[in-house]
């Protein structure tokens, strides 16, 4: 059970806190309400950049590092599809210094061409590394568009291509920040041995006074039904074929959300997984084999890849893993066997929650959902999902007519 306190700052920061007085620690999470989704797509990998900009320095502390490291903290930030996070983690009794640096980066940054130069150059050289030139780093890049044709989801979070933040300019990563950057588009959520009334004061302290912004408000061209199977082959220079599929599902807080997750853990969560079990060991067609969920807000994707042994044909494979598929929806298994894979989702679910880092994101991620309680509620969600869930989400689901496949293959490897 994750207790906590919930309050609204006139300029609309939510804030979260969370006391544990377990650790000496604090985590100070800022999350905003903007990611690849909200960008334009004649100029995307903005709000990746934005991550960047943001350590970048501000005209009253040019040095966002130099003053974390001073004060014993560690820091991060991740960008996603519906959200840009920020976190430090630091001794609780220097937590001040943290919530003046967020508050301080939130009123404002340097934007100087300097500063954008350096992040440019090194957002482009991480484009390069990870998606360009890394072995199979580009499945996304042509899976995304090739799954999704309205909805912003087609782009990755790094961008469409080099050019749009090659091309980037000063006035449009000011405007980029004018729209989103604001207490009214952001989520505060503290956890760790704090004392909640000083907490209160130096918050009020640090953001009462910035300016709530104009909230941004979205009209997103939703995805329409797909209603035939979609593919791309493509022949790369890499080690061995690789097969990668996937089918749209619910959105984040939709019904059959869980159903999808709990669905992807049984096909492919570790080496007990039915995919690895029957494709790896049983039949060795694949070196490795996995499912997963992108977790998106909007209506997502549930992905099933692998890296193919040589003397495997992709005809092979697909018919194989189709034969995985219609055991889920023919409910050829029990109960007992959704309920032992539903412990070990309590038990990752329990073990996340040690970390005070892990309950501040968490806190800020239920309240940008909507539902906070869900944090100490979902849980219970889990719990209640039987085989015909399963069942008919893979019937609904899990079908031809709902899949797009990249079959990625070596050049050295042509069947």
């Amino acid at each position: 059970m994750v207790d906590f306190e919930r309050y609204v700052l006139e300029n609309g920061l939510r804030v979260i806190l969370h006391q544990d007085s377990s650790t000496p620690m604090v985590t100070i999470n800022v999350l905003y309400d903007v990611g690849a989704r909200d960008e334009n797509p004649d100029k995307t990998g903005f709000a990746h950049l934005f991550e960047h900009l943001m350590f970048g320095g501000t005209p009253a502390i040019p040095d966002y590092d130099d003053i974390a490291q001073r004060a014993g903290a560690s820091n991060n930030a991740f960008t996603s599809n519906d959200l840009t996070n920020y976190y430090i983690s630091l001794p609780a009794i220097n937590m001040e210094s943290g919530l003046m640096l967020e508050s301080d980066r939130m009123q404002g940054l340097l934007f100087s061409p300097e500063s954008l130069e350096v992040q440019r150059k090194v957002v482009i050289e991480e484009f390069k590394q990870r998606y360009l030139n890394k072995p199979y780093g580009d499945i996304w890049l042509e899976l995304s568009p090739l799954a999704y044709r309205q909805h912003p989801y087609l782009w990755p979070t790094i961008g469409k291509k080099v050019a749009h933040i090659e091309d980037a300019t000063l006035e449009d990563v000011k405007g980029f920040f004018k729209k989103h950057y604001s207490p009214s588009n952001a989520i505060l959520s503290i956890a760790g041995n704090i004392d909640i009334e000083q907490t209160k004061k130096w918050i009020i302290k640090w953001f009462g006074a910035i300016p709530s912004g104009k909230k941004y408000e979205r009209n997103i061209v939703q995805e329409e039904k797909q209603n035939k199977k979609r593919t791309l082959h493509l022949k790369r220079d890499v080690p061995q074929n690789s097969f990668n599929k996937v089918y749209h599902m619910p959105e984040r807080m939709g019904a059959a959300y869980l159903v999808g997750d709990l669905t992807s853990d049984l096909l492919g969560r570790g080496i007990s997984s039915w995919l690895h079990k029957v494709l790896v060991k049983e039949k060795k067609l694949f070196t490795q084999i996995g499912a997963s969920v992108t977790g998106s807000i909007d209506p997502g994707l549930f992905s099933i890849s692998g890296m193919m042994v040589p003397e495997a044909s992709f005809e092979e494979v697909e018919n194989e893993i189709e034969k995985v598929l219609r055991k889920l929806r023919e409910g050829d298994f029990s109960q007992s066997e959704v309920d032992s894979l539903l412990n070990k989702v309590e038990s990752t679910y329990l073990f996340n929650e040690i970390s005070h880092s892990n309950k501040a994101f968490n806190l800020a991620y239920f309240e940008l959902l909507g539902n906070i309680d869900l944090i100490n509620e979902e849980m219970s969600d889990y719990r209640n999902l039987t085989v015909n869930d399963i069942v008919e989400f893979a019937s609904t689901y899990l079908i031809d007519d709902n899949a797009s496949v990249i079959y990625y293959e070596s050049k050295t490897q042509e069947k």
